[in-house]
């Protein structure tokens, strides 16, 4: 086997073996199973590294199984799957740190880390993925590794909030599985080609594509939370903050989203879509997903679901800037993908400090929190600002070419929801930082852990401080020479490409 073959599948392995590993450990072996996990990260992200240097040479990066005529399990790197891999493998390790700082003294270590690890290897699986088939294989796993570490505290409401992301995730994936079939079926094929594969298709099935393209959203949208299908995301915050950092920035909404994309860029490609019809009633749904996320998260008085609802706003605009069927609103949704996660992995480990060091699950309990935890609050407040797009931020950037190309496509609707809905984001993440800067702090905190002079552990606060700093770098060099946005550019280009 080549190392253009073998390579997709030493980075699928280098999170799926230490899994397996640490499944096996007992609870005490904290050394090894911490060693297992960082190391695992630590590769992943240098084969990475490494494939995409190799890309940049005009190198070629496919493995494949056949199964039988016409079907094979195919995983391929394209500068849309790299945009997806990188990032997880960046959070994956940003995540796996501060997971073993805040699960440090909880029950059941061997098993979360070996599904964590398990989860982060469907992911990876996702972003590879060559062909439909191979993408549903991995988003199902991705459900199945996903569950048992939102109901880890194993209490009544952490089963019930699994029961229900089962119940729609399985849905979604019934949907997907029809649709994948059906597709098969009309066309024979199910491989990512960039631009897509249907607009030869003969003109009498256009009827039946508009039908598979619906399920296929349907059954896409559930993980990516769209409006009506979002209910699963706000209940599965009872799962440990590390699971909801993984939910919300790493994996199964951002699977969802970048699922909506490829089956956009690279079964239907976009300018079929278009033809058909199918883009504005998407880009219509992402709106509507947008504002109702921002109006439903400025309700919320739970830090954590005020954040879930506002991932339920901001993975739509990843979905809008698609399916405006422009090359610059692309662009915004692509590096939207990358600025989202980012953003949004902050604010969770913030949150996660927050209940962990003082025992605030309560905006109502974050009064003078700032003066207590302010290298966390700092870090909160840059995802904060982010979120509602301040320049010079990462997030405004995702709004800056989603507002230039809605004008380019002459929807000018668009320019209002993005306008109501970051007057939104600022109406639900400025309070918070008044509260926490501005307000005298309480005499006692609802639960304080004992660490003497430090904020919080290291393992805590070091996650947060990271990707805070990756917002503002993200933001800074946006535009700069081999920059996301030139990256992101390059793929929506090759999308509208004749």
């Amino acid at each position: 086997m080549s190392w253009s073959q073998s390579l997709p599948l030493l980075i699928l392995g280098s999170s799926l073996l230490p899994g397996l590993i640490i499944f096996l450990l007992p609870e005490e072996r904290v050394i090894s199973r911490t060693t297992l996990n960082l190391a695992g990260a630590v590769v992943k992200i240098a084969l990475v590294l490494a494939m995409l240097a190799g890309m940049l040479r005009g190198e070629h990066y496919q493995a494949q199984l056949p199964l039988t005529e016409g079907l094979d399990l195919m995983l391929r790197a394209t500068p849309l799957s790299m945009l997806f891999l990188l990032l997880s493998a960046i959070l994956w390790l940003v995540t796996t740190v501060y997971a073993v700082g805040y699960l440090e003294d909880s029950p059941n270590r061997s098993r979360f880390f070996g599904f964590f690890s398990l989860c982060v290897t469907a992911t990876v699986g996702v972003a590879l993925a060559g062909n439909l088939l191979t993408f549903l294989l991995f988003y199902e796993l991705l459900t199945l590794c996903t569950y048992p570490l939102i109901v880890h505290r194993g209490t009544e409401v952490a089963r019930r909030a699994g029961r229900n992301y089962l119940a729609y995730t399985v849905g979604g994936g019934a949907l997907l599985l029809l649709a994948t079939v059906w597709l098969f079926t009309l066309t024979g094929s199910l491989d990512f080609r960039e631009g897509g594969f249907l607009a030869e298709v003969d003109a009498s099935l256009h009827p039946q594509l508009t039908l598979v393209f619906v399920l296929l959203i349907a059954g896409l949208g559930v993980k990516a939370a769209l409006v009506p299908l979002h209910g699963w995301l706000p209940q599965a915050m009872v799962a440990p903050a590390p699971v909801s950092a993984l939910l919300h920035a790493v994996a199964v909404v951002k699977a969802g989203a970048f699922g909506i994309i490829r089956v956009i860029f690279d079964v239907y490609g976009i300018n079929f879509a278009a033809s058909l019809g199918l883009m504005l009633p998407l880009a219509a749904l992402a709106a509507i997903t947008i504002v109702y996320g921002s109006v439903r998260a400025l309700f919320q008085q739970e830090l954590k679901r005020r954040l879930a609802f506002s991932t339920v706003s901001q993975i739509a605009y990843i979905i809008l800037g698609v399916a405006l069927a422009g090359p610059i609103a692309a662009t915004g949704g692509l590096v939207h993908l990358v600025h989202q996660g980012v953003q949004k992995i902050t604010l969770f480990l913030c949150a996660g400090n927050l209940a962990e060091t003082l025992g605030i699950h309560h905006i109502e309990e974050m009064d003078g929190v700032g003066q207590r935890m302010p290298w966390t609050m700092a870090s909160f407040t840059l995802g904060a600002f982010g979120m509602i797009g301040a320049p010079p931020l990462a997030g405004f950037f995702s709004k800056w070419y989603l507002g230039l190309g809605a004008l380019e496509m002459n929807q000018g609707w668009v320019i209002l929801a993005l306008s109501v809905s970051s007057a939104l984001n600022a109406a639900y993440f400025l309070p918070i930082l008044h509260r926490a800067w501005f307000r005298e702090p309480p005499s006692s905190w609802p639960a304080e852990r004992n660490l003497g002079n430090q904020e919080t552990a290291w393992a805590l606060l070091l996650p947060p401080l990271a990707t805070a700093v990756m917002i503002v770098m993200l933001g800074v060099l946006a535009s700069a020479p081999f920059g996301l946005v030139e990256w992101a550019g390059i793929i929506a280009d090759r999308g509208f490409a004749p």
